[in-house]
C-alpha cells in the first residue's frame, strides 16, 4: 500500500491552534483541522493584495509544513520533492519556494511579520519534479517546514491569481 496524496497532509505554521494562513509566519506547525491548506479553496495560503500593495508591489512570506500522516499503516515517504508545479496566472506576480533550515520535527524560524524574509533558505522557482527541492524522507507522523515567497510587482493589475504547489516521493514500509 503507497502513501497516497491525502495521507501527505500541507499544514500551517504559526502554532499548534493556528487556522489563520496569514498569521503562518514560522513557529510550531499546526496540529487542528483548521490549519490545513485545501487546495482548489480562495485565500487558503495567501492574503488579498490591497490596492496601495498592488500599486507599490509587495513581497510576502509565509511558512508551512508537509507532515505524513498516514493511518493505515507505518510507511515512510521517501525521496520527497517539492515545486511549483504551475506558476502564478498573472503576469505581475510570481511564486517561489524553499525548505526550512531546521530540521524534520522542528519548529520553523518565526518572521516578524509577513513581509519578513526568514533568514537562510534560498527560495528558487523549480518548474517539474525532477528540478524539485528535496523535503527529507518522513515516516508516519514526521514533518518538514518549508517556505513560500509570493512577490507582486509593483503596478500589479488586479486579478484572480492562483499557483500550484505539488509534491511527491516514494513509500517504503
Amino acid at each position: 500500500m503507497p502513501i497516497v496524496e491525502a495521507d501527505l497532509i500541507h499544514r500551517l505554521s504559526g502554532g499548534p491552534t493556528n487556522t489563520d494562513p496569514n498569521l503562518a509566519l514560522g513557529g510550531a506547525m499546526s496540529t487542528v483541522a483548521g490549519g490545513v491548506i485545501v487546495s482548489d479553496t480562495d485565500n487558503n495560503d495567501m492574503d488579498d493584495i490591497t490596492s496601495t500593495e498592488a500599486l507599490n508591489g509587495i513581497v510576502i512570506y509565509h511558512g508551512y509544513f508537509y507532515s505524513n500522516e498516514i493511518t493505515s499503516a507505518v510507511l515512510t515517504w521517501t525521496n520527497p520533492v517539492f515545486w511549483i508545479e504551475s506558476q502564478t496566472s498573472s503576469g505581475d506576480t510570481d511564486v517561489s519556494i524553499a525548505i526550512a533550515d531546521e530540521a524534520k520535527n522542528l519548529a520553523i524560524e518565526i518572521i516578524a511579520n509577513e513581509e519578513t524574509a526568514p533568514s537562510g533558505p534560498s527560495f528558487t522557482s523549480p518548474a517539474n519534479k525532477a528540478a524539485g527541492i528535496a523535503i527529507s524522507s518522513l515516516d508516519q507522523n514526521d514533518f518538514r517546514g518549508h517556505w513560500i515567497r509570493y512577490n507582486v510587482m509593483a503596478a500589479a493589475s488586479s486579478t484572480v491569481d492562483q499557483y500550484t504547489i505539488k509534491a511527491e516521493g516514494d513509500t517504503l514500509p
